[in-house]
């Protein structure tokens, strides 16, 4: 997933000791998303996070649900270096070997899994419309039976931005590149759908953002 250098964006990170990156989004939202995880998570089984960043979430959520085996991914070398990092600097077992993974291009979905979780953060919003529809389309084929993908981040509803950070940060987003921006959650259920994916209703999060949850029809 190509990670773009856009003014204000959650993927902002520092660097700190021992080759770990600290992205301050990435500490405040961890709490309130490990609590739509751990609803959404089987008791054991294997999850898989796209874009997985620093490491920090995949960590909170390894500590919180020791019952799974997690695979982190990312496309950036220097964040899979962070996630190993954060993951061996935690003492988890339950964590595999950050993987390289473009999750925008295709073909992934039917090399990787079955898994039972599939967590998505901070991403939607970066990339265009084309990538997202991949995204679905490669997380759907890799999830099992009775898997469930979590989609965090920000969203249009109903054609509309909820805010004036939104409509200012979306207006910053398509500024640098007008394939990207907010999608709206209707359109993200369409294209869902065509995965055999269904969205159940949003789950409301801290400032604005959206927790959207799909499982197989």
């Amino acid at each position: 997933m190509p990670f773009r250098s856009v003014p204000g964006q959650a993927s902002v990170a520092e660097a700190t000791d021992g080759g770990k990156l600290f992205a301050p989004a990435a500490a405040r939202n961890l709490a309130p998303l490990l609590e739509v995880v751990e609803k959404q998570a089987p008791a054991r089984g294997r999850a898989l996070e796209i874009a997985s960043g620093t490491g920090q979430h995949v960590v909170g959520y390894a500590r919180a649900l020791p019952g799974l085996d997690w695979q982190p991914s990312d496309i950036d070398p220097g964040r899979r270096a962070s996630i190993d990092a954060h993951v061996a600097e935690a003492g988890l077992t339950n964590v595999a070997t950050a993987a390289a993974l473009d999750a925008t291009s295709p073909g992934w979905g039917a090399l990787i899994g079955p898994f039972d979780l599939i967590v998505l953060a901070n991403l939607l919003h970066l990339i265009s419309a084309d990538e997202v529809r991949t995204v679905l389309t490669e997380a759907a084929m890799a999830l099992s039976r009775t898997g469930r993908m979590v989609i965090y981040g920000p969203f249009a509803r109903d054609g509309q931005l909820v805010s004036e950070g939104d409509r200012s940060f979306h207006a910053a987003l398509t500024a640098h590149d007008p394939d990207i921006g907010y999608k709206d959650v209707a359109q993200v259920a369409k294209w869902a759908a065509e995965t055999g994916l269904t969205l159940a209703a949003p789950v409301e999060m801290p400032a604005n953002n959206l927790c959207l949850i799909l499982s197989r029809t």
